[in-house]
């Protein structure tokens, strides 16, 4: 067939069950996910239990439809990759199993992925990457800048303190009568309104690369139950834009002093979030003025959210660095990349 390496990739580290079929780290063949989302807005958040019932259901299903799509069998195979961290651990569970039983079965070597990592790497869909380069990681769980001089390299240099990004935008869509998952509906809502409540833009001025979105939260819940109260009614598109506003200042502020002190060639602007139209403006706005020379990636829309191309792309890249794993695998629910030391 003449195809170069062929990663079979597994993601199962919250609710969507993914299987795909990534060629050289870089091309997609196939992509195959299975959401969950209807079955868990009536409870307005991912339901860990019910969340690796489905992915039990689901991951035989996809990995057969990922193959099929591709046009491939298990003799074509490079290798299996797989998400064994970070997320629910019920979840991982599911994923990190099926991938260790289709090694086993068809002695394939088991490469072990970081689900951040997948989450930088869905850029590389979009362009090779130059190092050194930074990436702003926005996701449901995770709010993080990582800071990458090499290929196979990665350390946190700043953090959310509490809510990710992702998170607050949940909360403050409860509080608005949005369904699970609310960042989509809160940034569309966002680019009709306008900035006239001000809220605060938390860690702002600090002399850190850190983040805190719950300040912001608590001003946004206080606006809403006060106004309640005084049976006052508020311009929802208003309240949207004017949150959105102070998550994407503090974000786009954070990162731009990370760039004035890591001189890198490249931003990747990756995760959940990153689909974010307001982020996505903003931030490109911002570099063009202030760091010209960095170009920003942004991951394709269709790979923001959690996906087993992301993991294929980034398992290249774990399996071209000897990362293996035998039978002894198991998931880390708290994975994390080396934090910067002072």
């Amino acid at each position: 067939m003449g195809k170069q390496n062929l990663i079979l990739a597994f993601e199962s580290s919250c609710d969507e069950t993914s299987v795909a079929v990534v060629e050289d780290g870089a091309k997609v063949l196939s992509n195959v996910v299975a959401t969950q989302i209807a079955s868990h807005q009536r409870f307005g958040g991912v339901v860990p239990e019910v969340a690796s019932r489905h992915h039990i259901e689901q991951i035989t299903k996809c990995t057969k439809e990922a193959l099929e799509r591709a046009g491939v069998s298990y003799q074509d195979l490079t290798a299996v990759a797989v998400t064994y961290g970070p997320g629910l651990v019920g979840s991982l569970l599911i994923g990190v199993t099926a991938a260790k039983t289709i090694a086993w079965a068809h002695h394939l070597p088991l490469v072990p992925v970081n689900h951040m990592a997948g989450h930088l790497y869905a850029a590389r869909f979009i362009s090779e990457f130059t190092f050194p380069m930074m990436g702003l990681l926005v996701s449901g769980g995770h709010t993080e800048l990582v800071y990458m001089k090499n290929e196979h390299e990665y350390e946190i240099i700043g953090e959310t303190r509490d809510d990710a990004a992702g998170e607050a935008y949940d909360k403050v869509g409860r509080v608005m009568g949005i369904n699970y998952p609310a960042g989509k509906t809160v940034d569309q809502w966002a680019a009709k309104g306008t900035d006239t409540f001000h809220f605060p833009r938390a860690m702002e001025k600090e002399d850190n690369f850190d983040f805190s979105f719950s300040g912001l939260k608590s001003a946004f819940i206080n606006t809403v139950h006060n106004a309640k109260q005084r049976h006052q009614e508020l311009n929802q598109n208003d309240l949207a834009a004017s949150f959105q506003q102070s998550v994407v200042d503090v974000l786009v502020i954070k990162t731009l002093r990370a760039l004035d002190e890591y001189p890198v060639k490249q931003l990747i602007l990756a995760g959940g979030v990153a689909a974010n139209q307001g982020l996505r403006t903003q931030l490109e706005k911002s570099m063009q003025e202030s760091h010209p020379e960095v170009k920003l990636l942004r991951a394709p829309l269709k790979y923001c959210g959690d996906n087993a191309a992301m993991i294929g792309a980034a398992g290249y890249v774990n399996y071209l660095h000897g990362d293996r794993a035998d039978g002894s695998l198991n998931a880390t629910p708290g994975l994390s990349f080396p934090h910067h030391q002072e």
